[in-house]
């Protein structure tokens, strides 16, 4: 992306990660410039990164290659619209918003390549997973661009339908908050068992920590890692053993499936 110029459409947190992790890998603020209805938001994004800010969104698309849409899905439709008269046919539309279908996109700013994304919050630590689906019109060098613009904060990983990002939405956009359940659900039962609540709370968030690091870094799947540390009449097959009897994996599923078929619900609703 050396020669690449990206205009963000909204500021936020989100924003405001990408364009750290692009300025960390590199990229000149000069490529990067920003929109936002807010003063203070431009004030200090502008501040943080150095990059110029725009209160106009169609003045900040000008010139660029990528524009990337990171605004809430409920703006979506007329955010769209007030840039489709400014529009440039070459320019790359990047959108992280939840629940805009590529469909939808393209009824509002007309034919544009389009690549829809769904990060998670972890990104704003450079530590998310992003699932991308590109239209036909994506061109393989913006497909190149996409990839490293999101990779800023974590990994990319492309998906072959654009239904798929239901399912991404289900295991990783809403996936972190499953894990605070757990971490929630540990730090209670350790109180409960004794241990005082600032240590049980610890003992529950470094364990995940380190045990999602082992995971990430091994050569063996999870289930491999969960045998591994589950003795045969020991104290983790005492608890699996509970979890399971529980329908521990058939909730896992119920859950996602849940969350998958709300994601699409709501494509239905905020792309009308």
């Amino acid at each position: 992306m050396s020669n690449t110029r990206i205009a963000f459409i909204g500021a936020g947190n989100m924003a405001a990660s990408l364009i750290g992790g692009l300025r960390a890998k590199g990229l000149d603020a000069a490529q990067i410039r920003a929109s936002d209805p807010g003063a203070d938001t431009r004030a200090r994004i502008s501040a943080e990164h150095g990059i110029e800010t725009f209160a106009d969104n169609a003045e900040a698309i000008q010139g660029v290659d990528v524009i990337l849409l990171a605004v809430k899905p409920q703006a979506m439709k007329a955010v769209c619209e007030s840039l489709r008269p400014s529009l440039q046919p070459h320019q790359l539309v990047v959108s992280i918003a939840a629940g805009i279908t590529c469909a939808s996109m393209n009824n509002w700013l007309g034919a544009q390549p389009i690549v829809r994304c769904m990060p998670n919050t972890p990104s704003l630590l450079r530590q998310g997973v992003s699932g991308l689906y590109a239209t036909a019109e994506v061109s393989a060098a913006q497909r190149d661009q996409a990839q490293e613009l999101l990779s800023a904060v974590g990994i990319a990983l492309w998906l072959e339908t654009e239904q798929q990002l239901d399912a991404v939405t289900a295991v990783s956009g809403s996936g972190p908050a499953y894990f605070f359940l757990l971490i929630e659900a540990m730090t209670a039962a350790g109180v409960k068992l004794g241990l005082p609540a600032e240590i049980a709370k610890q003992l529950s968030e470094q364990t995940a920590l380190g045990a999602a690091k082992m995971a990430v870094t091994s050569d063996v799947d999870a289930a491999e890692l969960r045998r591994r540390v589950t003795s045969p009449g020991g104290t983790t097959q005492a608890a699996i053993e509970s979890f399971q009897a529980g329908g521990f994996e058939a909730l896992v599923e119920t859950a996602l499936g849940a969350a998958a078929h709300r994601s699409a619900e709501m494509a239905e609703q905020l792309g009308k």
